[in-house]
């Protein structure tokens, strides 16, 4: 089902009836903590981490816990915050190869324009071509400005983007990986070039896609555009497509992703036992979002060495913005929670606890919808991670409708990692 169509019955209650309310403080972070990390602040390449020696993981067991994000897979636990690099590098190569499939690095050649208007990009790679584009619209004032690559075209608040001083880049993933093809012909500029029967899913195509872009936005001379400030967003698939971005090009300084939903940030654990949310097994099927792989896992996510508090970690320490709607059952807003607090504790432990942000405190039970509730933390994040200016929000706000419960999902502590 295309599930952004999606509209609520008029059962959808007007007030929540409770909101749990953390700030960084109550998460643990104190004034200036974040100072020994260069907080939320994107970093220059796509994957920092790409030196680092992964090995091998070893023979999958059962584990009905969230796995623990400081532990190696070689068993022992990182103690200094610049262990996390190489440890994301750990859980980058773990989702690949069961959640998403493999990201391609950077092309052997990518070229392109950039205009007040719109983006080209021209990839060659292993003796194959492809190209696409996107829009761009700029705010009032002069440039070079920041910019919201806005995935799918629907459910961003452009008009507080573009207010607070961003330009908008409206991308189109459907050119780069195509829904409502099977996973033996997947079809999109990323498969022409890496094959139609490619075991990677569309997200990670559509993931793929924006760093090409970010590459042509480098390239340009930074003119009319910035390339360190650089946010993504999306709702309902597209927020599947800007939580996949996020994680995978470190050059994102801001993540926001609105109602992503099964294979999105919920965890993957939780799904099963959350009324109403959208199976694993329909997630898989409905779209070949996720890689081949996560097949052998639809049906036990408790064999995954793995799980979404992870890949939100891999954000970490950039800017956060994560959005859901606890009015539908289907986008499991519970899960969603606990993905979140879970990687709100890798934050902490980095020392930035007030660069995330979780908020399902919302009244208007509409899928996509613009909430005011949204407004300002979007103001602040924008200002924060984009412009460089003000702080941090740090605000966790659960609705009491879908409040998740990190402790019953984890037998890990969040360890004090030194400078």
């Amino acid at each position: 089902m295309r599930f952004h169509r999606y509209r609520p019955r008029a059962w959808v209650p007007a007030v929540l009836v409770a909101v749990v309310s953390l700030t960084a403080t109550a998460l643990g972070t104190q004034a200036g903590a974040a100072a020994s990390i260069t907080p939320g602040i994107a970093a220059g390449v796509e994957d920092d981490g790409a030196d680092c020696a992964v090995p091998d993981p070893s023979a999958l067991t059962a584990n009905s816990k969230l796995p623990d994000p400081f532990t190696r897979l070689n068993g022992t636990r990182i103690s200094t915050k610049s262990d996390w690099r190489c440890r994301r590098a750990e859980i980058k190569k773990l989702a690949e190869k069961y959640v998403y499939g493999e990201k391609h690095a950077k092309p052997a050649s990518v070229t392109g324009t950039v205009s007040n208007t719109n983006i080209t990009v021209n990839v060659t790679d292993q003796g194959k071509s492809s190209s696409f584009s996107a829009n761009v619209e700029l705010p009032s004032g002069s440039g070079p400005f920041p910019a919201v690559v806005v995935v799918g075209g629907f459910g961003a608040d452009t008009a507080t983007i573009k207010a607070s001083g961003a330009a908008v880049i409206s991308y189109d993933p459907l050119a780069v990986g195509r829904e409502g093809t099977p996973r033996n012909n997947k079809q999109g500029a990323y498969y022409s070039i890496y094959g139609s029967q490619s075991s990677t899913g569309v997200l990670m195509a559509w993931a793929w896609g924006v760093s090409r872009i970010i590459d042509v936005i480098e390239q340009s001379g930074g003119n009319i555009l910035k390339a360190d400030a650089m946010g993504v967003t999306g709702c309902s698939r597209y927020g599947k497509g800007a939580f996949a971005i996020g994680a995978f090009d470190q050059r994102i300084a801001l993540t926001m992703p609105i109602e992503s939903g099964t294979a999105g940030v919920p965890i993957f654990r939780g799904i099963p036992g959350e009324s109403g949310s959208q199976p694993l097994s329909s997630a898989y099927s409905e779209q070949p979002w996720l890689g081949d792989a996560f097949g052998s896992f639809t049906g036990n996510p408790a064999t995954l060495p793995l799980d979404t508090h992870e890949i939100v970690s891999m954000v970490a320490p950039r800017g956060l913005f994560i959005m859901e709607n606890p009015h539908i059952d289907w986008l499991g807003a519970k899960s969603g929670s606990v993905a979140a607090l879970g990687a709100a504790e890798v934050y902490k432990a980095l020392g930035a606890a007030s660069n995330i942000t979780y908020w399902s405190d919302i009244q208007d039970g509409n899928h996509c919808a613009v909430r005011s509730e949204w407004k300002t933390p979007l103001q602040q994040n924008i200002q924060r991670f984009l412009l460089k200016t003000g702080n941090a929000p740090g605000t966790i706000r659960i609705s009491g409708k879908k409040p998740g419960n990190l402790s019953e999902w984890r037998t890990w502590q969040t360890p004090t990692l030194t400078d």
